[in-house]
């Protein structure tokens, strides 16, 4: 376009230059001809800008990430002339387009009309605009190009996905200790019953056994510690949406792979997080899922949130004491929630972080212990085999 504009440039001074040396019909008319054509160029623009209509729409604005949606647009020619460069671009921060060729110029007659059936998909949780963010129109001699934002914008309001886990990688180092927990908190009685393949020597009742001249076991009753708690941070770090958003997604993705696994094994868990003060909700495996899914959808991250301030009314409220293991999901560390965790581990709770997070963190996870663990979460990683 810049060599076109210099070519132009060149022979409007030479018209000039014509008018100036020799006069004559031809050489004014040359002139008034190179002048004028800017001004057309750009009549042809204006007209595009005012009368060119596009029609967009999404199967469902209410979207999944990652899964996709139907999405069609249609360019349309409503007037008697051609147009021709005409091309457009997508939002491409939190959506994209599949299978449409990017930065192509169309030509359309009149009445003519090009529609473009593809599937939109969302990368974030949130609510935002996807499909056609602007329009772009060159005119015939490629002289001047102007983008203008599409009128018809439409928004999406976006859930976080659901990430099955096998298993978590990061409860392996705590098989031991909570097996040894489970054993050690309960008061034994001496109720026994027959052993069977895989029940500890430990446990066998030597005296019913030789009473019995069977192996007898002991069986063990009484108050359990109640599961598992996980702790979500809702601070918003950023007023950048391209920053926040991304983050944010990630943390309740972390959140719902966590829920998903216990609830899929029919274990009971408490969630906790900050919503202008503590919440403190149960969910009872499968049966609660879909109803606690829906809460986390509705939740809302805010720069007032103060994570500390809400654990240590957790604390106070005596919200993990009776925790078999405990889970935190973190932005990332920093010593007043290395605090957190060393006051739970001293508790004989094992206490799991998933520091969701680009920036280096191994300064924290060579502080892990026995009962506690550091898991570094990059913002864009996939979860499998990483929690």
């Amino acid at each position: 376009m810049k060599v076109r504009r210099w070519v132009f440039l060149g022979l409007w001074v030479l018209s000039l230059a014509a008018i100036t040396c020799f006069g004559g019909a031809v050489s004014y008319g040359f002139f008034f001809g190179m002048s004028l054509l800017p001004a057309v160029s750009l009549g042809y623009i204006a007209w595009v800008y005012f009368r060119f209509k596009i029609y967009q729409e999404i199967g469902n604005r209410t979207m999944v990430c990652g899964r996709p949606e139907s999405y069609f647009f249609i360019l349309k020619n409503e007037d008697i002339f051609a147009y021709s460069g005409v091309s457009i671009r997508l939002f491409s921060d939190f959506s994209y387009v599949e299978e449409l060729p990017g930065d192509t110029e169309y030509e359309l007659l009149p009445g003519e009309q090009h529609t473009f059936e593809t599937r939109l998909v969302c990368r974030y949780r949130g609510e935002y605009e996807v499909g056609v963010k602007e329009v772009v129109v060159t005119d015939f001699l490629r002289l001047f190009r102007i983008s203008y934002s599409n009128p018809g914008t439409i928004k999406a309001l976006v859930s976080p996905r659901i990430i099955p886990l096998t298993e978590l990688k990061s409860l392996e180092d705590f098989q031991a200790v909570l097996k040894r927990e489970a054993f050690s908190e309960t008061e034994a009685d001496v109720v026994v019953r027959d052993y069977v393949e895989g029940d500890s020597l430990k446990q066998i009742h030597w005296k019913a056994t030789a009473r019995e001249g069977k192996l007898k076991v002991r069986t063990r009753t009484g108050e359990e510690k109640q599961g598992i708690t996980i702790f979500c941070d809702m601070a918003r770090y950023s007023r950048d949406r391209r920053e926040y958003l991304p983050l944010e997604n990630r943390m309740l993705e972390v959140l719902l792979a966590l829920a998903f696994f216990f609830a899929g094994r029919d274990m009971s868990f408490w969630v906790c997080y900050g919503q202008n003060g503590p919440v403190r909700r149960g969910v009872q495996g499968m049966r609660g899922f879909g109803d606690f899914y829906r809460e986390v959808d509705r939740v809302e991250f805010g720069e007032e949130e103060d994570c500390l301030g809400t654990l240590e009314q957790l604390f106070n409220g005596g919200s993990f004491w009776d925790s078999k293991a405990v889970f935190l999901i973190f932005h990332e560390m920093d010593e007043g929630r290395m605090d957190v965790v060393r006051r739970l581990s001293a508790a004989g709770l094992p206490v799991v972080v998933y520091a969701v997070t680009d920036k280096s963190q191994e300064a924290y996870i060579r502080q892990g212990s026995e009962r506690s663990r550091i898991v570094q979460v990059p913002v864009e990683a996939e979860l499998e085999g990483v929690l």
